[in-house]
């Protein structure tokens, strides 16, 4: 069975907690400011809340799991049930053609609302990345099934 220990999670949770309060703070404590100290308050806020809210689940996932030893179990069951993957894959593969039409309204309204060229470019070059690599999966899952 999975020994489940938290020590890492409980420091990463603390990392980004302090990520977290230090985009409040920076925030709080320049209120006018230019550039890039304009938007690292947020990017900290959004680091922090992740980190912090991730690693939290997992500390308290073990501590459910290390007092009740049947739910480990049927965790490792599910999570490698058949039935699962496929379902899980289903529904990235849905997310996955949602995506690429949220991506073809973006480019498309950033280009009628003339936004900067790079910007426009950075979207293309995002789509297209995502795109090619559906293509290579797509070719190489074919060669092996």
């Amino acid at each position: 069975m999975k020994n489940y220990k938290s020590g890492k999670y409980i420091v990463f949770s603390v990392i980004g907690f302090m990520i977290f309060t230090a985009g409040l703070v920076l925030i709080k404590s320049m209120p006018d400011t230019q550039g890039i100290m304009r938007v690292l308050p947020y990017l900290c806020i959004g680091i922090g809340a992740g980190i912090f809210g991730q690693n939290l689940g997992e500390v308290l996932k073990n501590i459910a799991v290390k007092n009740n030893p049947e739910v480990a179990k049927q965790m490792v069951v599910d999570a490698n049930d058949e039935r699962n993957l496929t379902i899980s894959n289903k529904a990235k593969a849905k997310a996955y053609d949602l995506m690429l039409l949220v991506f073809s309204a973006l480019m498309l309204t950033f280009a009628l609302m003339q936004v900067d060229m790079y910007l426009i470019l950075a979207f293309v070059a995002a789509y297209l990345f995502i795109v090619f690599s559906q293509i290579y999966y797509l070719n190489k899952y074919q060669k092996e099934m």
